[in-house]
């Protein structure tokens, strides 16, 4: 008889498990692994979220802080109106907005499940005004509610330990489960700093996003402008921490382009 590996075997086993662990993702319809309940991503996410905030110096620039939080809260509006007008409303349940703006020099922005933003002093230079700084939020915010984190983390719990529940995960092995954590959702020793998204999710965070700033009343046009400085960031030298899991290319510039017409009856039904 052929002997299998014990990976094998635990694949095997799990295959079932994949099958009726998915979700669907907004707009694209697409079925993804998300074995994760709502309720203890948000209580993870809530708590890393406070603990940041405590270690990180808050800005008390209030001008940038209001433009934060104004963006935040426009495309907070804009995404529970796409759910709702979508039937999806109980995706969004239980969540707490809350948009921040970090004292950084790093050029990064992050949101984490139910709609924890961060946004870092950083990159505000490079998002120039309102609509800019719209892109990056948009973008960010896409990510998390279409549980892109939850996906990569359904999968590190597939793969690593054998489908195992997070509950369980956590009460046998707590300190590799926290690792895991920490490095899909960007909480390690550099936070917001997170495992490189696929080329799919961040298809996925850029059509996305360019519907909630759009139905939020920014002209999605700015999206084009953004990335190209973010291009002219990176140069020939290492790239700032927004673009190393942010690729910034000619091909995604050309794709957000070709994305332009079927996104703006979004922003022409917000005037």
């Amino acid at each position: 008889m052929m002997k299998f590996s014990r990976r094998f075997i635990g694949l095997f086993l799990i295959i079932p498990f994949l099958l009726l662990s998915c979700s669907t993702v907004p707009v694209t319809g697409r079925k993804q692994f998300n074995v994760i309940p709502s309720a203890t991503i948000l209580s993870m996410s809530f708590q890393h979220y406070d603990e940041f905030l405590k270690s990180h110096k808050i800005s008390t620039n209030k001008a940038q802080t209001e433009l934060v939080k104004r963006v935040g809260h426009r495309i907070q509006k804009a995404v529970e109106q796409y759910f709702a007008e979508n039937n999806m409303s109980h995706e969004l349940k239980h969540y707490a907005w809350e948009f921040n703006l970090v004292e950084s020099s790093e050029v990064n922005a992050w949101c984490m499940p139910g709609g924890k933003v961060v946004v870092y002093t950083g990159i505000l230079p490079i998002t120039k005004d309102e609509a800019g700084l719209a892109v990056v939020m948009g973008h960010e915010i896409a990510h998390a509610v279409a549980k892109h984190g939850n996906e990569r983390m359904s999968q590190a719990l597939a793969v690593q330990m054998s489908g195992m529940a997070l509950s369980t995960a956590l009460a046998q092995k707590p300190e590799k489960t926290r690792q895991l954590w920490m490095s899909v959702f960007g909480l390690g020793a550099q936070f917001g700093v997170m495992l490189p998204y696929s080329r799919l999710h961040e298809n996925e965070a850029d059509h996305l996003g360019l519907i909630f700033m759009a139905m939020a009343g920014y002209d999605p046009n700015h999206a084009v402008k953004f990335w190209e400085r973010m291009a002219q960031e990176k140069g020939g030298q290492a790239p700032p921490e927004f673009l190393s899991t942010h690729p910034s290319d000619k091909t995604r510039i050309r794709r957000i382009k070709a994305l332009i017409p079927e996104v703006m009856p979004y922003y022409k039904r917000s005037w």
